[in-house]
């Protein structure tokens, strides 16, 4: 499989919407408004991803795009995006979620690896893996000591766990993923790690 990865740039804008518009949940429409915006909406308290909201969170998506606080890498296969990775420097998540459970006197050395949507017929074969490699690179270029991520750990639970497959739990990246890339447990909390590798 020939895969290009590129940096979200405003250029990229009209790719990474058609991704997310399409592909990105084509097998889990609950989650279809997601656009990965949750790590820097400070409205969506709840985590709805639900369709209603589906112009709401373009529209902002959109904004953070452009302003480039949207930050992370596109996966292209025959100049179709097929993945996405939300990567950047950990103190520029404006709704840090689950990062803001594991404290860091480092923080401002950290690069955060906060998500991972690959397309159905692309699962399997890799791709996550180079798009971790080339967001590690991202953070050595940008001057940034650490990379940093937050593997779910424990199975799904709450009122709709067993509608939630685990694929969609696990977008925060496979703990063996990151084992195999170099990163190892920084910390272990309830229902996640923290992994970590020096860049």
């Amino acid at each position: 499989m020939s895969v290009e990865i590129r940096e979200l740039a405003p250029e990229l804008l009209d790719d990474y919407l058609a991704f997310f518009d399409t592909e990105a949940f084509a097998d889990f429409p609950w989650w279809s408004a997601c656009y990965c915006r949750f790590w820097d909406d400070r409205v969506d308290i709840e985590g709805d991803s639900s369709a209603g909201h589906r112009e709401d969170y373009r529209a902002l998506v959109t904004e953070l795009v452009l302003k480039r606080q949207q930050q992370g890498l596109l996966a292209y296969s025959e100049s179709k995006v097929v993945g996405w990775c939300n990567a950047k420097a950990r103190l520029g998540y404006t709704m840090p979620r689950r990062i803001e459970k594991a404290p860091a006197d480092d923080a401002a050395r950290v690069g955060s690896v906060v998500c991972f949507i690959v397309a159905k017929d692309f699962r399997g074969k890799g791709l996550a893996s180079a798009m971790l490699s080339a967001a590690c690179e991202k953070f050595r270029r940008e001057g940034l000591a650490i990379a940093e991520a937050y593997p779910t750990t424990a199975p799904p639970s709450g009122p709709y766990a067993d509608q939630i497959p685990w694929s969609a739990h696990n977008h925060t990246g496979p703990l063996e993923m990151y084992r195999k890339a170099g990163f190892t447990v920084h910390q272990q909390l309830e229902r996640f790690a923290v992994v970590r590798k020096a860049l």
